[in-house]
């Protein structure tokens, strides 16, 4: 992968870069005198690959404490290829929590032939897009807790631990991940919050030159977009809200909606995969279940040897067949193919699938910081098990939401009950005045975020307008609708919102 913005890795005292400062002047955006001269702070892009520039934001490590240390945030944009018509910028979140908006840009912004770009030619045009890695996140101070060897054994615990043995091991296998980032990222730690982020974002438009906030936020870009909201209400221009995560959620109810959408996302896969000659798991639903049930106590008893030193056991099988199931009814082939590699006793599909996951690469075995900062920000923003046996407690509920996957999604709670910091955020409902309206956009069957918490967050934020996609997958916006993406631009660009009740379907 090219390198992008290393520069932006450094964390600095409070002072030292004063060279990267206007001279202290009256903030327009009415800030607290203390943090003026980050909103002042002018960058210094560079060009970093062809269609884009980089440059780091500064800002404070602690909000209480704008005097003391500082840390230095990836910025990546595209300018707008319409300069003389051009609005502003267009800030971007691809979601996580732990998502790198710089990668993520670099990835999703150029349109090569038979890959479009994420973002239509109209936001292309009049906006400057723009991506960042969040505090913790990729280019950003990044959290560290183990190494990658470490986390291959750790991507690999038991997702099903039974006896208290088994749950003994998984619980010293977390604490000692946790333990990990206390280690290497104590300071920290105790900053990376989603409001922290949200007061970076307005720093960042400030910044960029744009009196109020254009923003494209996905998944739990949406969280960190109405956190923004509710801090800031008088700074937002147009902001599009993508597969909602409503801050009323607790921990537990939203791995309870994750295996329920699980569950309605496989029983899809499997209604499909059996309509298919090359499909492994039979002719109907109950084999194919009983099927890859099987499979998954196959790879239990005994892991797939992949002859890289790695295996594929029984958590990456359902890793991967996870991950498989956020995308769209398309690229349900590869999920077939894998399982029938590893029913025939080839892992390498699945396991392929699942460091897809976790954003392991696959040439240098390098893990990037999704997985460390996800738990850092996660832990922080909402309570959650404080003990294995409360996630123990849980296990009934979720595992009748998925009975296959349900209890890999419930013990992936563990890691925040033993957590070096205390959660510093609680749910709530967002108060927004509704003033200009938020667009939240829903897709039906979302695996991840599901239809109703749109409906709530939508709700929630006063005069929002919920745009429905029906359709299958985690996220809507570059999904391959051209009704759900035409709304979306036009809003964007012109500020009309799409009418009440407006549903999309996917193209044909």
């Amino acid at each position: 992968m090219s390198k992008v913005c290393a520069a932006a890795l450094v964390v600095v005292l409070g002072g030292l870069l004063a060279c990267c400062f206007r001279s202290p002047t009256p903030n327009p955006t009415g800030a607290a005198v203390a943090l003026t001269r980050f909103y002042s702070q002018t960058p210094a892009w560079w060009s970093c690959e062809q269609l884009f520039e980089c440059t780091s934001l500064t800002v404070p490590l602690d909000y209480a404490k704008p005097a003391g240390t500082t840390i230095q945030l990836a910025v990546i944009r595209a300018r707008a290829t319409d300069p003389e018509h051009r609005i502003g910028s267009l800030i971007t979140n691809p979601g996580g929590p732990g998502g790198s908006g710089v990668t993520v840009l670099k990835h999703s912004y150029p349109d090569w032939p038979g890959h479009p770009s994420h973002f239509g030619p109209q936001l292309r045009a009049r906006f400057d897009i723009v991506g960042f890695d969040p505090r913790g996140v990729g280019r950003s101070v990044p959290i560290t807790c183990l190494t990658d060897t470490q986390l291959d054994h750790y991507t690999a615990l038991d997702p099903a631990p039974g006896t208290p043995a088994e749950v003994d091991a998984v619980v010293a296998a977390v604490k000692a991940f946790d333990a990990g980032c206390q280690t290497h990222s104590a300071p920290l730690l105790p900053h990376v919050g989603t409001p922290n982020t949200a007061r970076d974002l307005d720093i960042l438009r400030a910044v960029l030159g744009d009196p109020k906030l254009f923003y494209l936020g996905s998944s739990y870009g949406t969280y960190l977009g109405a956190v923004y909201a509710e801090l800031f209400p008088s700074h937002l221009a147009r902001v599009v809200l993508d597969g909602a995560v409503p801050p009323t959620l607790t921990a537990g109810q939203m791995a309870q909606g994750h295996a329920g959408g699980a569950q309605e996302a496989l029983a899809g896969f499997i209604a499909d995969c059996v309509s298919h000659p090359d499909c492994p798991l039979g002719r109907d639903a109950a084999t194919a279940a009983a099927k890859l049930a099987d499979l998954f106590a196959a790879t239990r008893a005994h892991p797939l040897p992949i002859g890289t030193g790695r295996a594929l056991g029984q958590a990456s099988a359902e890793t991967g067949v996870l991950v498989a199931l956020y995308g769209s009814p398309q690229s349900w082939r590869l999920l077939r193919q894998a399982l029938a590699g590893a029913m025939a006793g080839d892992g390498h599909g699945l396991l392929a699938l699942a460091d897809q996951y976790y954003g392991r690469d696959p040439l240098s075995g390098r893990y990037p910081t999704n997985l460390a900062a996800g738990l850092a920000i996660s832990c922080l923003d909402r309570p959650g098990v404080r003990s294995a046996r409360e996630v123990q407690a849980e296990l009934a509920g979720i595992a009748r939401s998925s009975p296959l996957l349900g209890t890999l999604i419930a013990w992936r709670e563990l890691p925040c009950a033993y957590w070096p910091v205390r959660p510093q955020s609680r749910p709530h409902p967002i108060r927004y005045a509704g003033s200009p309206p938020i667009l939240v956009v829903g897709t039906t069957h979302d695996l991840a975020t599901r239809y109703s918490w749109a409906q709530d967050l939508a709700g929630q934020l006063g005069s929002a307008v919920l745009l429905t996609y029906q359709g299958s997958g985690h996220l809507a916006y570059g999904r391959g609708s051209g009704c759900l993406d035409t709304a979306v631009d036009t809003y964007l660009v012109q500020g009309a919102v799409p009418a009440t009740g407006t549903v999309c379907q996917p193209d044909a």
